[in-house]
């Protein structure tokens, strides 16, 4: 199944497809596509009604696509995960998962303008994959005990502020990765079954319609089941987190693009978890005009 929650913000309404062109409202069956869905019986009660053909269908053309995670537990991002990446980055591929937090707050749809909070901020792209965790996970755990805990996969865009994650940083990289709406996730989450294997899907970015990342998660430092095992035992993972696991190569921190301007327009792709398309708001000096 996918899920999606559309409607204004606040007020988004749960809707699921069987092939991401026939949609269904959900509301009839649960509340929201949220952590108390996933910690309940709320995927089991809706594939019922989905494949008894009870669900009212709905349009979704001219719609917002809010985030399609309603307020997520927590976001636990793993940074330098794809060994080009860290060398564009300056360094080495980790020997450890590098561990890092955003605010659950940040998250917004795939397609809410992007709003630079300060006028030094040099704002960056990031493609993800994002595993969001359906049931609890802690302790020593098999790679198999991890995988089985996953409820699905999103596409997400972690954008980066890098004047406040590297010059203001304190050390602290989670300053500069949660501005509001630095999490745009969607369109939809596909279940875990629609994924036969999160380590080959390609990912790929554009700016103003110029390439900038093109690589696969193959090519993962630690792949996902590693990256759960690894969390389990540090944290307790619950239904409703979301895993970010890292971005390949291709982003303006590594010198080769500039960061992005006012009216710059980012768009990536995974396979299988549609598009994130969205444009750069003025920053905070500059004037709107009409």
């Amino acid at each position: 199944m996918k899920l999606m929650r559309t409607g204004e913000p606040g007020y988004e309404r749960a809707t699921v497809s069987a092939d991401g062109v026939m949609w269904f409202d959900a509301t009839a069956v649960v509340d929201d596509i949220d952590p108390g869905f996933f910690a309940g019986d709320g995927l089991q009660r809706l594939r019922s009604a989905l494949d008894a053909g009870t669900l009212r269908p709905v349009a979704t053309d001219g719609v917002r696509i809010g985030p399609a995670l309603g307020s997520p537990t927590s976001i636990v991002c793993i940074g330098m995960n794809y060994a080009a990446h860290a060398a564009e980055s300056g360094s080495s591929p980790p020997d450890e998962l590098v561990i890092f937090f955003k605010k659950t707050n940040t998250v917004c749809g795939p397609h809410e303008p992007i709003v630079p909070t300060d006028a030094r901020s040099t704002i960056d792209w990031e493609v993800e994959l994002g595993v969001v965790i359906g049931a609890p996970l802690h302790g020593r755990v098999s790679p198999a005990e991890a995988m089985s805990a996953i409820a699905g996969y999103v596409l997400a865009d972690d954008l980066s502020d890098r004047w406040l994650q590297i010059e203001r940083s304190g050390g602290q990289w989670s300053k500069g990765k949660s501005f509001p709406g630095s999490c745009a996730l969607g369109p939809w989450i596909a279940t875990a079954d629609e994924i036969a294997d999160p380590q080959s899907l390609r990912m790929r970015s554009w700016v103003n319609g110029q390439p900038r990342q093109d690589s696969t998660t193959a090519d993962m430092v630690f792949p996902v089941a590693q990256i759960l095992t690894e969390l389990a035992r540090v944290m307790a993972l619950e239904p409703g987190d979301l895993i970010l696991t890292g971005t390949p190569e291709g982003v303006a921190l590594s010198g080769r693009f500039p960061y992005l301007s006012s009216g710059d327009t980012v768009r990536m792709t995974i396979d299988g978890l549609g598009e994130i398309e969205h444009t750069v708001a003025p920053f905070p000096t500059e004037e709107v005009t009409a």
